[in-house]
């Protein structure tokens, strides 16, 4: 039988509640929420030897929520991942979006919202109205993020949107995983159904080339350690300091379908996810110890690594790329993409 029930968790600097959800189900498996950010605070699994491990990074504070940068746990938006020069351009009307990430925008304020959160049967809802202009986008948006909790230990979350005028729209959640529970996850092995990738440039900003996987450092179509690849000299990983690239997840797009699969090394614990998504991407935790927040769960320093990201999404900079698949929400149409992850126990 799976439990909901809603706590106080805190008061934003600007004086607004702060509410955390606590869903569990009969297998001992725990997923704590938070209406900041519409973020996933802990996932707590059962591992074979009678612990529980919680497999997400975060803080034990709201105050660090509102000061951290690497957005634990976040949903971020309105577009997640890179815009080139922040600029995008929607019929024929140019928008200037916040240059955050260097010259180039980086995922939106969402991350630092207060979202409105309900019990609705057997799940969580949150709602954030963003008003028109809002990371420099235009029209008024109602975004809800649905998480559900099952008996077989999969975490769904459901994205729902509509807007009143043409934007541009991507989502996802950025929640960062060991599942160790400790340390750096370079010893954890992975696989990612993905025959083809979006090439980078040394700003991590898409060339519009799609590569094949095959014969490279990004081919991850056979399990194998994380670190492997970051052994390797190679300039592609080198200059963004690990993995931090969009993989075309294989299969049909709008489909629940399996994109990726991780094993922690010392807890044994395994995690899939699945998305209707057309791409995800794998990032390394490559700057974590720049953190802003001093300190995560229970006063950790994370390290360098300590934590893995799998965000399915759309691709990063699509508006500039009338090949990629459209990011664009338009009156009328509801933007709608699921993602599970699903965990089983260790040994």
């Amino acid at each position: 039988m799976i439990t909901i029930t809603r706590e106080p968790y805190g008061q934003t600097l600007q004086g607004e509640e702060v509410a955390c959800f606590h869903m569990g189900n009969s297998n001992g498996m725990t997923v704590d929420v938070l209406e900041y950010g519409s973020t996933v605070r802990s996932i707590c699994v059962p591992s074979g030897n009678g612990r529980t491990v919680d497999v997400v990074l975060g803080y034990d504070r709201l105050s660090d929520y509102e000061k951290g940068t690497c957005v634990f746990g976040a949903v971020v938006g309105r577009y997640a991942n890179r815009i080139r020069n922040g600029e995008v351009t929607l019929s024929g009307k140019r928008y200037q979006m916040e240059k955050n990430n260097g010259s180039h925008h980086l995922h939106g304020c969402f991350s630092h919202r207060v979202f409105s959160g309900t019990v609705r049967d057997d799940a969580v809802e949150l709602t954030y109205r963003s008003p028109d202009g809002e990371d420099g986008l235009p029209g008024t948006l109602t975004v809800t993020v649905k998480y559900r909790l099952d008996e077989e230990n999969g975490l769904h979350i459901e994205y729902n949107a509509e807007t009143d005028h043409e934007t541009f729209l991507n989502l996802t959640n950025h929640s960062y995983f060991n599942l160790n529970g400790f340390g750096i996850v370079l010893g954890h092995r992975l696989r990612i159904d993905s025959d083809f990738y979006t090439e980078a440039d040394p700003e991590l900003l898409p060339t519009g080339r799609i590569l094949p996987v095959e014969g490279t450092l990004m081919d991850f179509r056979q399990e194998k350690l994380i670190g492997k690849g970051l052994m390797n000299p190679d300039n592609v990983l080198r200059m963004a300091g690990g993995y931090d690239h969009n993989y075309i997840v294989n299969g049909p797009t709008h489909e629940l379908r399996f994109a990726a699969r991780a094993r922690g090394e010392v807890s044994g614990i395994a995690m899939e996810c699945w998305t209707t998504q057309p791409g995800v991407q794998f990032y390394t935790g490559n700057y974590i110890h720049e953190d802003a927040a001093r300190f995560g769960k229970k006063g950790a320093r994370y390290p360098r690594h300590g934590g893995f990201c799998l965000e399915t999404q759309h691709y990063p900079d699509s508006p500039h790329f009338p090949d990629f698949p459209s990011t664009v929400l338009s009156p009328g149409d509801r933007f709608h993409e699921e993602t599970v992850y699903r965990f089983f126990p260790g040994r």
